[in-house]
């Protein structure tokens, strides 16, 4: 009869083996454990985070550019108004520049008829005008270019106009300008006409003479551009004749520089 197998008799299994069982039990199936050691572990961003961090790191870039551009032109900019201010005042304390004085000296006025009855009076005034400039200034000489305009109103009517002769003032100099301004089938609306003539009644007529003269500054050897200058002068006579008299006058002037 065979021999039977009893369990008891089985052979124990070596002591390595069941503590290698217990001590490291088999990870479960699909998973995977691995090791790295620390020096080789590298970090990287995941692509997406990389693009973002790329395209900020370039807008980044671009706005410190633009701002070193900016505070560079701004910078640039004060220096010059710096510069310029010093300028000015240089040539202020050296030069001491003055405004030219103007003032009207006389009028006389010829074609003046205002004995019509119509409801519209035309009219072809002379007015002989004499106008003052005073240029007191040391260092400074005025040239009047051609392209000057003068001309005298009552109220919003203009009656004449002429122009000033170009010439050359010097500085510390005083020149009397000697106009004719001509008007030619002036015609004045019935209200005007009306207030004209109760103005020559009372002897008291106001009239107001606008000049515009393009001008050119000279300082030494140096010459500017041409600027305006604008003269406006409310005068009063008490008739209109030649034997008319300025009982008051009032000069407002101005420069356009460009």
């Amino acid at each position: 009869m065979a021999d039977r197998v009893h369990p008891g008799n089985s052979p124990p299994l070596p002591r390595t083996t069941l503590s290698h069982a217990a001590t490291n039990p088999s990870p479960p199936s699909g998973a995977y454990v691995v090791h790295v050691p620390k020096d080789q572990v590298h970090r990287l961003p995941p692509t997406e985070y990389s693009r973002r961090y790329g395209h900020c790191t370039r807008r980044q870039a671009r706005r410190c550019g633009f701002c070193c551009c900016l505070c560079w032109f701004i910078s640039l900019l004060l220096l010059l108004a710096v510069i310029l201010a010093a300028a000015a005042a240089v040539f202020y304390f050296v030069v001491r520049p003055e405004a030219p004085d103007y003032s009207v000296e006389g009028v006389a006025v010829k074609g003046m008829n205002l004995t019509a009855t119509s409801s519209v009076a035309a009219l072809s005034p002379e007015f002989y005008v004499s106008v003052r400039a005073d240029n007191g200034n040391d260092k400074i000489g005025i040239y009047y270019e051609d392209g000057s305009s003068v001309e005298m109103f009552f109220n919003d009517a203009r009656l004449c106009n002429g122009a000033l002769p170009a010439f050359y003032q010097p500085s510390n100099n005083v020149t009397v300008f000697e106009m004719v301004l001509t008007g030619d089938g002036v015609e004045l609306a019935a209200s005007d006409q009306a207030a004209l003539v109760k103005a020559v009644a009372l002897r008291s007529v106001p009239l107001t003479l606008k000049l515009r003269a393009p001008v050119k500054i000279k300082v030494g050897f140096v010459k500017t551009w041409k600027i305006t200058v604008k003269v406006d002068c409310d005068i009063t006579v008490d008739q209109l004749t030649a034997q008319a008299r300025i009982v008051n006058k009032d000069c407002n002037y101005g420069v356009d520089i460009w």
